[in-house]
């Protein structure tokens, strides 16, 4: 019997806490502030933070589906390597084939590296233009707020 251990962020009702915050921030009453604007601000916020976690998560997971195939790859190559390796055949020439296949497998490795690299930094670059872009915006609304008093 399995038993649900606590809340994390995942199973939080993002939508029902805006809407128990906007309330909560709408019946306060704060002289010279605009509860409304700075409610959808927040709103805007969470929106902005919640894009960049998608967009970072779709990246991991686009880096994981990638890595599963090219350890298959992998698998598929190192079982045809074996197989020629125990095919019959001079010992210089498995010298020379062993160091063939030792060359390629490294060479193959620093290709697979540098593109799972760029997977990752571009996933990362995404998130963070969302929530540098939202920051902009936000500077932007904090002066607009402040210039009308």
């Amino acid at each position: 019997m399995a038993t649900k251990s606590s809340s994390t962020m995942w199973d939080m009702d993002y939508t029902k806490m805006m809407s128990e915050m906007q309330k909560a921030w709408t019946d306060m009453k704060v002289p010279g502030m605009d509860m409304d604007a700075l409610t959808a601000a927040q709103k805007r916020n969470l929106e902005a933070i919640t894009a960049a976690n998608k967009l970072a998560f779709e990246g991991m997971q686009a880096v994981g589906k990638r890595q599963i195939e090219l350890m298959r790859q992998a698998m598929d190559e190192m079982t045809t390597a074996m197989q020629a390796m125990t095919a019959a055949g001079a010992p210089e020439e498995k010298i020379a084939q062993q160091v063939e296949l030792t060359k390629k497998a490294l060479e193959q490795m620093a290709s697979n590296m540098k593109e799972l690299g760029e997977m990752v930094s571009k996933s990362n670059s995404e998130a963070a233009e969302v929530l540098q872009d939202r920051i902009g915006e936000m500077l932007d609304e904090v002066r607009a707020l402040t210039a009308k008093k």
